[in-house]
């Protein structure tokens, strides 16, 4: 029982950080990574619930990571979906609502009312045995998404069945879980930029002046990084307004694809961008400021080829204050297009 009780007071700290979290993919990130901690799963996957379908939000699996590494298995499951039609454990915890504990996958009786789908072992030559697998309900009682938890290990580092005392804490992790989620949802309402999905000025702002204070706390750095691109009006007059807008959509991709998680990656206004690196100096802000200026110049967006224009600036390299940033960044942005635009400047 001493192991639970020094459970609950993380437990605690978890449920305030998860419901003051206004990133929704960090937020279901995070989720999967608490709850991995509790029940000492080697692996997690956390279903949202679309319609008639799940869909893979975050897939968390040490093991496969370290074979196929994190950005490749992201992208083998970036498009899947789970239709409830087809039986799984996921989708008969989605459908009922029901809790689902297996000590072995493979060993289900005949009569059981669920069915282990092994297709994810098959694709990537895995073994599931030990599962734990929760519905995540919103306020009203409806399952918004599962949680399915994987092959808990003991201190020797054998797979074992999920230990009843830690399903209760990753249980109540799951009700905390479902309220932060509706929250980042609605938010996302009012943060998300409709057109691109990056976040709009409105975040921008609020997250600029949080993590300026907490610079001012705890000292660490920050750094602001522009793109404008180059010559994108003619796109639209050329192509049409639909075909920009597609551009933009593609572009958005690219630098969320190519940014941290913790990256704020903003649509700023029209066809400027604005990222900002939460603890980032100013070197490896530049570093990723190249990379992005590389992957936009050899990238096609709809059969339109670009370039861009980036400033870079940073916390406490450049200036002292959120605004000073601001400033400095949008200052060095238009130093690169004096210069002949698809350039780099930092102050």
């Amino acid at each position: 029982m001493l192991a639970t009780a020094e459970a609950v007071q993380p437990l605690i700290d978890i449920g305030i950080a998860l419901t003051t979290e206004r990133d929704l993919s960090v937020l279901l990130e995070r989720i999967v990574a608490e709850a991995r901690r509790v029940t000492k799963a080697e692996a997690g996957t956390l279903f949202l619930r679309e319609g008639a379908a799940l869909r893979f939000a975050v897939v968390q699996n040490a093991p496969l990571a370290r074979r196929l590494g994190h950005d490749e298995l992201r992208r083998r499951l970036s498009t899947d979906v789970l239709p409830l039609d087809v039986q799984s454990l996921a989708g008969f915890v989605a459908t009922t609502g029901e809790a689902i504990t297996l000590a072995d996958a493979y060993a289900l009786p005949g009569a059981s009312r669920y069915t282990f789908n092994a297709a994810f072992d098959l694709r990537n030559d895995y073994r599931t045995e030990s599962v734990l697998v929760l519905a995540l309900h919103d306020p009203q009682g409806e399952v918004i998404g599962v949680l399915q938890l994987i092959n808990a290990r003991d201190a020797a580092g054998s797979i074992v069945a999920f230990d009843p005392r830690s399903e209760r804490l990753v249980r109540a992790l799951a009700s905390q879980a479902a309220i932060a989620i509706r929250n980042a949802r609605l938010e996302e309402l009012v943060f998300k930029d409709p057109l691109t999905g990056a976040y709009n000025r409105r975040y921008f702002t609020l997250r600029i002046d949080e993590e300026a204070k907490r610079h001012a706390r705890l000292g660490e750095p920050m750094s602001l990084v522009l793109i404008d691109l180059d010559d994108f009006k003619p796109v639209n007059d050329r192509h049409g307004h639909q075909t920009g807008d597609e551009v933009l959509r593609d572009v958005t991709r690219v630098l969320i694809e190519h940014s941290k998680n913790v990256s704020i990656v903003t649509r700023y206004g029209g066809d400027e961008f604005a990222i900002l690196m939460v603890n980032t100096v100013k070197a490896a802000a530049l570093r990723y400021a190249d990379r992005i200026k590389r992957l936009v110049e050899s990238h096609t967006f709809q059969d339109v080829r670009l370039t861009a224009s980036i400033g870079v600036a940073s916390m406490p390299e450049d200036v002292a204050s959120a605004t000073d940033l601001m400033a400095v960044a949008d200052r060095a942005l238009y130093a690169a297009k004096r210069l002949g635009r698809n350039t780099i400047q930092s102050a």
